[in-house]
């Protein structure tokens, strides 16, 4: 069974959040859509060609747009929420700046389908010598409060190619707006008894010259910051019962 075949069959929706990506946005759509047709491209008041782009998908697509930019984790959101509309059990997630290979997609497909219902992670080769050392810190600090947090050790706790059980997540949503968006989800899930299992993906760096980052260093690196301390306290009152709980309701 090709892959696009089942997608459909596990009721997989791609949600591809995007701002001003207009250079790699048609090149990732094109790939995702040899996987899967059931697309959400959500355009995050991008100011350039992104919506000329878009308009040329109209009748393979679904297209989720608004006039002004408000952060990955509000177009995440507006994805999921799309997707739940439609009725899929699962949403795969991954970013339009071409760091992302839609030939990882079968990947996930296998491992959902060993474990159905878990939260999938990709996991990037942090090795590679074109990652910036900005990125290797924030992600090394990223996991260390995941772990604190749902002492789960994951690997890469920053990337934005998952498959998230949308089903099993019932009503969450991103309460973040911004990129801190996906470290919030994580630590719900796990609280809530949702399985998360890392896998190992690509990733291309462009080179610097040709990178478009949306991340504002110290800004979102304080978001960051203040959702971990918040995190960390509902650890205590909620977080750690709340796995408790779980570990033992599937333990019987």
């Amino acid at each position: 069974m090709h892959s696009s075949d089942k997608t459909k069959a596990i009721q997989i929706a791609v949600v591809i959040p995007t701002y001003n990506n207009e250079k790699t946005l048609k090149s990732v759509i094109d790939a995702v859509l040899f996987y899967c047709s059931d697309i959400i491209v959500v355009n995050d008041g991008s100011t350039d060609r992104t919506g000329e782009i878009l308009h040329t998908y109209t009748d393979k697509i679904t297209i989720l747009s608004y006039p002004k930019n408000k952060g990955k984790g509000y177009a995440l959101k507006t994805g999921f929420q799309q997707a739940r509309q439609k009725g899929f059990r699962y949403v795969l997630t991954l970013d339009s700046d071409g760091q992302h290979f839609a030939d990882d997609i079968p990947n996930f497909i296998k491992a959902i389908e060993k474990h159905p219902d878990a939260l999938l992670i990709g996991s990037r080769n942090l090795k590679q010598a074109t990652m910036k050392q900005g990125s290797l810190f924030a992600n090394k600090f990223s996991n260390f409060w995941v772990r604190m947090q749902t002492f789960y050790h994951l690997p890469d706790t920053q990337t934005g190619f998952r498959l998230y059980p949308l089903k099993k997540m019932k009503k969450i949503l991103p309460f973040c707006s911004r990129y801190e968006a996906e470290i919030e989800l994580l630590v719900r899930c796990a609280w809530k008894g949702i399985t998360l299992i890392s896998i190992p993906i690509q990733v291309y760096y462009p080179p610097v010259e040709e990178r478009v980052s949306h991340f504002r260093p110290n800004r979102d690196f304080l978001r960051i910051s203040l959702l971990n301390t918040l995190l960390c306290v509902l650890a205590v009152v909620y977080g750690y019962p709340s796995l408790l709980y779980h570990k033992i309701f599937k333990a019987i």
